[in-house]
């Protein structure tokens, strides 16, 4: 069976307004220029992946993410973030080429997308609902490899503030996740950096943003200069996930994957 190749983007952070900005950052340009790099590497995948906080508060910036994935006829694999609407999110990308939320099949991979917004809140959780859902979807993927995504990080990122507002309830997250050994990946967005880790052999993946990024390590709120980014994965039948980390800069996408 074949390779199942994805790009994740995350932390879009898009607006209303056309020219609606991000600590300094205009969030639309800045993601049409990411997306565009990408496009110049290996074209098309078989998913894009969102991370969520597609808008910045913003359900009218949902439009201008239409616009942009919507007629790249690859599926859009979505799930809300804390500065998301979740209701008007799979409102307006109900119909395909997006999926929002749920699970699916790609190859021999099952891909499952979880909301773990608390509105109101910049931190996450997932329900007991979720939490059900999440070990159903397990149970019944016939021994296929899965890949976890969520908004919030389910570990710590050794940053004090940032780990103030992370998945609060990680540890029945991992209650579930420990009890099925097809996971083979987590992946997240909402910290605005680069982690790659494992876990009881289960590679953990965040990706920065398509716009402003977050200081490694810092204690209080920081800003990092690194420019936007993106992450590719290619996800083998064995259950092996390669990835490579793109920051988005003059150069074309030529990077070596590491693997695990």
């Amino acid at each position: 069976m074949s390779i199942v190749r994805l790009i994740q983007f995350t932390d879009l952070h898009l607006y209303g307004q056309e020219n609606g900005c991000l600590r300094g950052v205009p969030t639309l340009p800045t993601l049409a220029t990411t997306l565009a790099h990408a496009r110049l590497g290996a074209w098309p995948p078989d998913a894009l992946l969102v991370t969520g906080d597609i808008v910045q508060d913003d359900p009218a910036g949902y439009v201008h993410f239409r616009r942009l994935f919507g007629s790249l006829a690859v599926p859009v694999l979505c799930l809300p973030g804390n500065h998301d609407d979740p209701v008007r999110m799979r409102q307006m990308l109900a119909d395909p080429p997006f999926v929002a939320g749920g699970h699916l099949e790609l190859g021999r991979w099952r891909i499952i997308l979880l909301d773990s917004v608390v509105p109101g809140k910049a931190g996450g959780a997932l329900s007991e609902t979720s939490l059900a859902a999440l070990d159903a979807a397990l149970a019944q993927a016939d021994e296929r490899p899965a890949l976890v995504c969520l908004h919030h990080h389910p570990v710590p990122m050794h940053s004090r503030w940032l780990d103030q507002v992370g998945l609060a309830n990680a540890h029945e997250f991992f209650a579930v996740i420990d009890q099925h050994p097809n996971v083979r990946g987590i992946v997240w967005g909402h910290v605005h950096q680069n982690f790659d880790a494992l876990r009881n052999g289960v590679r953990l993946l965040a990706t920065p943003s398509t716009c402003a990024q977050f200081r490694p390590l810092a204690e209080q709120f920081e800003l990092d200069p690194r420019p936007a980014a993106y992450r590719t994965l290619e996800l083998h039948p064995d259950g092996t996930i390669m990835t490579d980390l793109v920051w988005v800069n003059e150069v074309a996408p030529q990077g070596s994957m590491s693997a695990a």
